[in-house]
């Protein structure tokens, strides 16, 4: 999470006026543009003219800016599980669940990964599949790309391996619609992402994100099984700290690496059966009665790594729960 406010307002200030010219008319490219170009040129064998035509038809989005410099993400527990762990979603991944059931049976098999947190993902993330985004993808990236500092050097990254994945599957680069992010598809997955652990899960040549829920659905289970998905473990636990100061437990992140018993020796207590051995983390979150406390397990933190928010991890976990509950032995 990011906040730099005078930044962004000089951010969106220069971006307003880069984008004065009418996307159809030829423009000058800015330095960092034409390196960049020159770069794809001489490491991937791009055609220079094709790159420059394709950069002066598409312009700065100031809204690219503002929407990844207040990520909803960011906003109270509370507020976020509201809108995202409601009937309607739930509903809708009791539809998917049962529209899809083949293959998160396979992907589960394959993988390890649970059908309901292949399931709740992609409701978390598309509202499965409804809502893939509406900014330009090549866009977005470019923007933030060339004009958003604090993160110019992972999105170069990403509009790299994008230019890629569109010379690869053969799609016009300039013709694909995602996120602010630039995130992709029913599961939206950035372009470093898409083609690392997208797979052909129907079995018809191609990895189909877009489109396709079979190939969404393997390439989620994929994607959890690549960062350390752990079949058959909790992922979280509720827990209780008394009189405990934790803030420095807290701290120390996300990632697993105290042993449960050595978090009860501090006084943090666990308020639902976790073995003693099982590494985790502790985090907050705000609910309508004050703070509330968990330990983050290793799914857990594979989960994080899907997006790297408190709020999103524990929102698939709670989604899923309730799928899992809807659904019925067999059906």
């Amino acid at each position: 999470m990011f906040r730099f406010q005078p930044l962004l307002t000089l951010l969106i200030a220069g971006l307003l006026l880069w984008g004065v010219a009418a996307p159809a008319i030829a423009q000058k490219l800015s330095p960092d543009i034409e390196a960049f170009i020159e770069d794809m040129v001489q490491r991937h064998q791009f055609e220079r003219e094709r790159l420059r035509r394709m950069f002066s038809q598409i312009r700065a989005r100031p809204a690219v800016i503002r929407a990844i410099s207040a990520p909803i993400t960011a906003r109270p527990w509370y507020e976020f599980r509201s809108r995202y762990v409601d009937t309607a979603r739930i509903a809708g991944g009791v539809r998917f669940w049962e529209q899809n059931a083949p293959a998160l049976a396979r992907a589960r098999t394959e993988f390890g990964v649970p059908e309901e947190i292949i399931v709740a993902t992609i409701g978390i993330e598309t509202l499965y599949g409804r809502n893939t985004g509406s900014f330009g993808v090549l866009e977005a990236l470019a923007t933030l790309a060339f004009h958003y500092p604090p993160r110019a050097e992972l999105f170069r990254g990403e509009l790299e391996e994008y230019l890629l994945l569109a010379r690869e599957a053969g799609f016009n680069a300039l013709g694909r619609r995602g996120s602010y992010a630039g995130a992709m598809g029913i599961p939206q997955f950035l372009p470093s992402s898409y083609r690392r652990f997208a797979v052909d899960f129907n079995g018809d040549g191609k990895r189909d994100l877009w489109s396709t829920a079979a190939d969404a659905v393997g390439s989620i289970a994929n994607y959890y099984k690549s960062f350390g998905w752990r079949a058959g473990e909790p992922i979280v636990v509720p827990a209780e700290i008394g009189e405990t100061d934790v803030e420095a437990v807290i701290a120390a992140g996300l990632k697993p690496q105290l042993k449960v018993a050595e978090l009860q020796q501090q006084g943090i207590t666990p308020l639902a059966p976790v073995a003693e051995d099982a590494e985790a983390a502790l985090f907050m979150v705000e609910s309508n009665q004050g703070p509330q406390y968990w330990l983050g397990l290793n799914n857990f933190y594979v989960i994080t790594c899907y997006n790297r928010s408190v709020n999103y991890a524990l929102a698939v976990y709670e989604l899923a729960r309730e799928l899992r509950a809807q659904m019925k032995p067999g059906r």
